[in-house]
């Protein structure tokens, strides 16, 4: 199939669960040259999620004024200055001295930088994210904050061969998800739940995910 009939197919999917409209179908285009970008943006794509700062930086004059980029790999400190004003969303956001180089740079630029912060909800030590013991904390830290705005939270299940046994985990997300909507922060709004990948985003959607990062389901397998 190509890569507009795999788009076509995954919003078929949506619409069974939400309006295409309610929820954004985020392109992951890690390792994905240019001209499949340009594909999917053809086919409807808005947004396109990176996981290396290095390839936003590589595709960037190329796609900057056609599609909104957003990181969702894990994001160094030292690697912030290269994406800050130039990325939609940071679905990464998982510690304060981050939180911290974010706000530093958006302020030099003079833009408030949206963010998502994201939890590890099973403390998998593969996987980054902030415990969700330690979630208050970095919320509020993130409130006192001029330049960076939290719209949300991002998390990565497991990878499970049955997608179903992920489901426990986005239920988790969706109540941390409901429980910070209600607190009344001032620089705080849970409008994005970015939650399901290509193998488990049927789940996701099921749970009440709004944001799905799809890659191989759109590009087909990725070549390392």
């Amino acid at each position: 199939m190509s890569i507009k009939e795999n788009i076509e197919e995954i919003k078929r999917d949506i619409k069974k669960y939400k309006t295409v409209d309610d929820v954004l179908l985020l392109a992951v285009t890690k390792t994905k040259p240019v001209e499949d970008i340009l594909e999917a943006i053809d086919a409807g794509i808005t947004d396109i999620g990176e996981n290396k700062v290095q390839e936003i930086q590589e595709k960037y004059d190329q796609v900057k004024d056609k599609v909104k980029i957003h990181m969702i790999g894990h994001l160094q400190t030292n690697k912030v200055k290269y994406i800050v004003g130039k990325v939609e969303l940071i679905h990464s956001l998982d510690r304060k001295s981050l939180a911290d180089e974010i706000n530093k740079r958006a302020k030099k630029l003079g833009i408030i930088q949206n963010c998502l912060l994201q939890v590890n909800v099973t403390k998998e030590e593969s996987k980054f994210g902030c415990y969700i013991e330690n979630l208050d904390s970095l919320l509020e830290y993130c409130n006192n904050l001029e330049n960076i705005k939290i719209i949300g939270l991002m998390g990565m299940a497991p990878f499970f061969d049955n997608p179903e046994d992920a489901r426990d985990n986005f239920k988790k997300l969706k109540e941390l998800f409901e429980k910070y909507k209600n607190r009344g922060y001032n620089n705080i709004t849970m409008d994005k739940l970015s939650m399901g990948m290509s193998h488990d985003y049927i789940i996701a959607l099921e749970e009440g995910s709004n944001l799905v990062r799809v890659g191989s389901k759109i590009f087909g397998e990725r070549f390392y």
